[in-house]
Formats: structure tokens, sequence, C-alpha cells
């Protein structure tokens, strides 16, 4: 990126985050019994979608607001990489340093998103009960909930995908069913999603698997990852969710050239792994960073979607999620 690009993309960043006023959340105040859950410290900024130069709604998709995440250095709120929905506008994500978190996101009276509440978190454990410690067994990338209840987390680097239990009670990990493929240390199962007790899982460089628990426990290829490697600047899915309509899975892909080129596509993806045309596209000069997790539900008879970003720990990334609303 040339040196003029650069400081355009500085400048276009600082404008967005200055979109506006920092507000406090409103603190999770914690259960009244002991809880491995602690309150997390956050406060948050509505943005926009920045210059409409950098983004492309397709028709029927419609911007429904944004937020930036803003936590101290050292908070557990970092590096978030997937996102799903629970109860009543609840949402639990997970970081690729090992760490669990929910919250409660906040909407104005028109249904805007506008805010995000009562953040908690806690250590994602290794199959003794302790709390994961080093990278290697903490980098978890995609998260989904099945049918009764029970939340998994796929990891990279030790590739694997752990079954916790419920949210509200977990247990120590117990390993299910993943794709027998030779994932790279650093691009592994990224996206997880579910139907039923079923879960599709999907390669940072291709290639999209149907597991199940069934006595057979078994992965089945639904789509070859594609026989020549990607690029460092290729879109790669990050994300993925169910469509609440039952017709198919959404996705979020990612494309990222350090330093600050950073791109993010959502489309739809069919049963048979093909992905559909383009519905949101966001770069430079518009609101955009590395989004790596989705999550579909419905709302006022549309599908309403939300996306998350994670910032890598990076000063020059940003936490966000952004809402959009689809019409069928």
């Amino acid at each position: 990126m040339n040196r003029k690009l650069y400081l355009a993309a500085l400048s276009c960043l600082a404008l967005a985050a200055c979109a506006g006023a920092a507000i406090t959340s409103q603190p999770w105040m914690g259960a009244t019994s002991p809880s491995p859950w602690q309150t997390a410290e956050v406060d948050t900024r509505t943005i926009g979608l920045g210059l409409p130069l950098g983004s492309q709604l397709a028709q029927g998709v419609r911007f429904a607001g944004g937020v930036q995440v803003l936590t101290p250095t050292l908070s557990p709120v970092r590096s978030l990489s997937d996102l799903k929905l629970v109860g009543d506008n609840g949402f639990v994500t997970v970081s690729d340093k090992g760490e669990l978190v929910r919250g409660q996101i906040e909407l104005d009276a028109s249904g805007q998103l506008v805010g995000l509440g009562q953040w908690r978190n806690r250590r994602l454990t290794l199959a003794d009960g302790q709390p994961i410690t080093d990278k290697i067994d903490g980098d978890a990338e995609g998260l989904t909930i099945l049918a009764n209840g029970d939340l998994l987390v796929s990891f990279e680097g030790n590739h694997r995908i752990w079954n916790y239990g419920p949210l509200d009670d977990m247990h120590g990990p117990v390993p299910v069913v993943r794709p027998v493929w030779p994932f790279d240390g650093n691009a592994g199962m990224e996206a997880l999603a579910s139907h039923g007790n079923l879960w599709r899982v999907g390669g940072e460089e291709g290639g999209v698997w149907d597991c199940q628990a069934l006595a057979s426990a078994t992965c089945t290829l639904v789509r070859m990852p594609p026989s020549e490697p990607l690029k460092a600047s290729d879109y790669r899915t990050t994300g993925m969710d169910r469509d609440p309509d039952g017709r198919g899975w959404w996705v979020v892909q990612r494309a990222y050239t350090p330093p600050l080129d950073m791109r993010a596509r959502v489309r739809r993806m069919d049963e048979d792994g093909s992905l559909g045309p383009v519905l949101v596209e966001l770069k430079l000069p518009a609101t955009t960073d590395n989004f790596e997790g989705i999550a579909a539900t419905k709302r006022d008879g549309k599908t309403r979607l939300y996306i998350v970003s994670d910032d890598n720990e990076n000063p020059l990334q940003r936490t966000l999620m952004l809402a959009f609303d689809v019409t069928s």
C-alpha cells in the first residue's frame, strides 16, 4: 500500500471511529451464587458505514447500525473470532486466546443496533478442567450451539472440535468428530454452524463438511477445498450461521493484505456448499475490518445479520459489530 493510500485509510478509520461518543456499557451484575463468569469492562460507540465509495449493498439489503467495542489493552474482550445469538438479543463469542465472551445486543426503538452491554467472560478449559493457558491450545476460531443446547468450539493449530455442554452449565470438554483433513497450522476450521444436531464446518482455505454425532460419528465432505492454495489476499470463509428460514447458510468472508487492506463480504451458501452472489461488500474507504463471525435471526419479517471483527490486538484494527437487514 503506498503512502498516500495508507494515510487516507488512517483518516477514514479515524472518522469512522469518531462517529459517536463513547458510552460505558451497562455492566453484568453477576449471579447471586458463585459463578465462573466475570464482568468485563467495555465501552462502545456507534459507527456508520463510512464513505459510501467502499460499501456495496445488494438490492433488498439495508444497513441496520454499527458499534465499535472499546476495551483496555489487556482486556479478554479482544481478538473475537465468531458470533452466535442466544436468548432474547443475547450473544456469545470466542477469542483466539481461549476466552468465551457473552453480552447483550442493544437496539433503539426502530430496531437499529446502538450498543452492546452486560459483558462477561470465562476461560475455556482443557479436558482435565484446567483453564487454557497456551496459545496452541486456545486458538478458538468457531462456535455453534446445537439443538440440545450443547456448545461446540472449533480450534486451529491443535485442530479439534470440543463439546462444552450447555452454555449455562458448562463442563469439561468432550471431543466430537471433525473433518479428517490436513489443515494448515494457522488456517483450520474457521467457520462453524449447526442445524439441529448436525454441524457444518468451513475451512479457512476452502472446503465444507457436514458432521453429526450418530453411531458412526462421521463428517461428510460437501465441497472439496480448491486444488491450488489460496493467496494471502484471497477471500476466505471465516464465519457461518444457519439461515433462520431454513434455506441454506449465511457466511462472512475476509480478505486481508497488511497493513490496512481489509475487506469483507456476506453471501449465502447453499446446502451443496456453493456460494451465491455478494450481498454485502465492505472495503476502504468504508467501515471495514477483519470480520470473522456472523449470526442470523429473524426480525420484523426480515433476516437480521450481525457480523463481528477480530482486531488481532493490533492498534490499526478494531473490534466492530455491524448489523444488516435482508429482505427475502
